[in-house]
Order: structure tokens, then C-alpha cells, then sequence
């Protein structure tokens, strides 16, 4: 990933990445924005960045732990854990 100039954006807090990926993971990456309901790829690559820099002890294995589960409560299988037990298992997986 390089850092470019700001592409004429008009906020100037703001800086423009280019990033390389295969036309595949592109795709899944436009469909996971807009089944999420973000108005952007941008939008959702800056929260998937931000999340990842303000949650660096979150694993990948824990990340797909929680996708799993999202998944199976949408589908009606899946049980709700508290913000205590979140955090627990946020604690065991460091």
C-alpha cells in the first residue's frame, strides 16, 4: 500500500492510499460493503483499517469466531453473549 497525494479531496485532515488486491478479493470486498450497508467501499475499508489498528489483540481466529456467530443468529441458531463475556474472551485470546 503507498501513500499518494490527496486526489483533490477538499478535506485536507485526509490522504488518499493506493492498495493492490486480485480482482477476486475485490469483489468479495464489494460485496461485503454492500451487504453491510456502508455507502462505500472507502467508508468500509476505512472502518475494517480503524478497526484493526484500535483492535490489535483481536485475532483472526477470534474475528471469524464472531463472523460465524453473526451469522448463525441471523439465521436464528445462535446464542447473545454480554459485554462481560466479550470481554472475557477478548482477555483469553491475548
Amino acid at each position: 500500500m503507498s501513500e499518494t497525494d490527496s486526489g483533490g479531496n477538499d478535506d485536507p485532515e485526509t490522504t488518499t492510499l493506493t492498495l493492490r488486491v486480485t480482482e477476486q478479493f475485490l469483489k468479495d470486498v464489494d460485496a461485503a460493503w454492500k451487504e453491510e450497508g456502508y455507502t462505500s467501499r472507502s467508508e468500509f475499508l476505512r472502518h475494517a483499517i480503524r478497526d484493526a489498528v484500535e483492535h490489535p489483540g483481536a485475532s483472526r481466529a477470534m474475528l471469524a469466531d464472531i463472523a460465524a456467530s453473526e451469522y448463525a443468529m441471523r439465521k436464528g441458531e445462535g446464542e447473545t453473549y454480554g459485554r462481560d463475556e466479550v470481554v472475557a474472551m477478548i482477555d483469553d485470546d491475548e
